[in-house]
């Protein structure tokens, strides 16, 4: 029973985002609340919620002020330049936009985060998409999906989750997939030249003079505003502070909201010195946080009852019971199948620390390795960042302005491509075999 109430409840709430019955937020709080009263979990429904919620309290503070802190810096004016260059290498050519926006993102995507990546590539681009009247549904496609590939680093979060639930070494998973990542990344620039051909072909090229090349407006407001809330003088402070912010993220020598917090609370005082000023910047940015944080939340009363209800456990026991004796020697190849849907409709943590162990010591009864299973494992991740599940695609479809639903729609079939071709990437490369005899 629990298996099919909880296949239900995601299906029912995919079904009314994606065709926009429902708002995502209503969805996530009234969604899960009928199937658990439905479910008969009357008493403990409250603590179900309340244990979501503080789960992922910590994500929410950190969207918080992430968001108002690169909210900050682009009113002050600091990608203003990369911004220019880049407007000026693509001269108003769709295609150069989209390869532009799948390059960078890759690189930015380096360090780990995903909170992180969108919103310093959506505040690069999206004014280049918007200025070119292109489909910023292809930005954010690409985005999501370039850090899905590059969260696979050791210092990703799938690739340390697997390496500890299977208590291995985080670098002997990644450094056999570093071929098979390439494949996705070619895969991910081609399917950018795709999306570039067919807006080029839409749009064609746009000439755009030299002084249209500069006039870029970031931020909040009119161009009156934005250009009064420019701080050119404080490009270095700025530049070396995010430069330093992002440096101690990777390090992770402190918790990652406490280092957005400090580091808004530094960039608003040098900024904005005055009172007043620093009270109109955070309301200038209040709606965004407020998009954002509020999903989030409603995101901890999801996953609150698919969790306490034991849902997410009958799910996963499942699926893992369907499997025939005769897909033994084929596990590896299952696993990295099989992490599409599992790590979608679950968290992570569920399925590397629930279900990964499972079917490695399944797998190890067939001469398949614990490491050879915790890179199948991982194949999924381009896939998963696109569940409503993962709080941060919430900061994405934010900062670009677009609805989730459309979002999913819109990306769901590339994302399985970039999954596949990893998939074939690892067994061509010998990540993992395709058969074990």
């Amino acid at each position: 029973m629990l298996t099919v109430l909880g296949f239900s409840m995601v299906i029912c709430f995919m079904y009314l985002i994606m065709t926009r019955r429902m708002s995502a937020l209503i969805a996530l709080i009234i969604v899960p609340t009928l199937f658990a009263l439905a479910g008969g979990y009357w008493h403990g429904l409250g603590d179900m919620m309340l244990s979501g919620v503080k789960t992922l309290a910590p994500t929410g503070v950190m969207l918080t002020f992430s968001i108002l802190y690169f909210g900050l810096m682009i009113d002050a004016g600091l990608f203003d330049p990369l911004v220019r260059l880049i407007l000026k290498i693509v001269r108003g050519d769709p295609l150069k936009v989209l390869v532009g926006t799948a390059v960078l993102t890759l690189l930015v995507s380096l360090d780990g985060d995903s909170s992180t990546t969108y919103m310093i590539a959506v505040a690069a681009f999206l004014p280049l998409y918007q200025r070119l009247g292109m489909n910023v549904l292809a930005m954010t496609c690409l985005v999501n999906l370039a850090s899905g590939i590059m969260n696979l680093s050791p210092w990703g979060g799938p690739t340390a989750r697997a390496a500890a639930a299977l208590r291995i070494d985080a670098l002997d998973i990644f450094v056999p997939m570093i071929p098979a990542m390439l494949l996705a990344c070619c895969t991910l620039v081609g399917m950018a030249v795709y999306f570039g051909l067919r807006e080029r072909r839409h749009l064609g090229i746009m000439t755009m003079e030299s002084h249209q090349m500069t006039d870029v407006s970031l931020g909040q407001g009119d161009a009156d505003e934005c250009e009064a809330n420019r701080r050119p003088k404080m490009f270095w402070p700025n530049f070396i502070l995010t430069t330093a912010l992002l440096v101690l993220l990777v390090a992770g020598l402190m918790p990652i909201h406490i280092l957005f917090m400090l580091a808004f609370a530094i960039a608003v005082m040098l900024n904005y010195p005055s009172l007043e000023q620093q009270k109109a910047r955070i309301g200038a940015h209040a709606a965004n946080v407020l998009a954002v944080t509020s999903l989030i939340f409603a995101a901890g009363v999801f996953t609150g009852i698919l969790s306490g209800t034991g849902m997410v456990d009958a799910m996963a026991k499942s699926l893992l019971a369907v499997i025939p004796h005769s897909f033994g020697p084929y596990l590896a190849v299952f696993t990295a199948v099989v992490s599409l849907p599992f790590t979608f409709f679950m968290s992570n943590d569920a399925f590397y620390f629930g279900i990964l162990p499972v079917i490695a010591q399944t797998a190890a009864g067939y001469g398949i390795s614990a490491e050879e299973i915790a890179r199948a494992s991982i194949i999924g991740q381009p896939f998963h960042l696109l569940s409503p599940l993962v709080p941060s695609i919430y900061l994405l479809v934010g900062l670009a302005k677009v609805d989730i639903g459309d979002h999913q729609r819109f990306a769901i079939k590339w994302g399985v491509l970039v999954s596949m071709a990893l998939l074939a990437g690892g067994v061509l490369f010998g990540a993992f075999p395709l058969y074990h005899s």
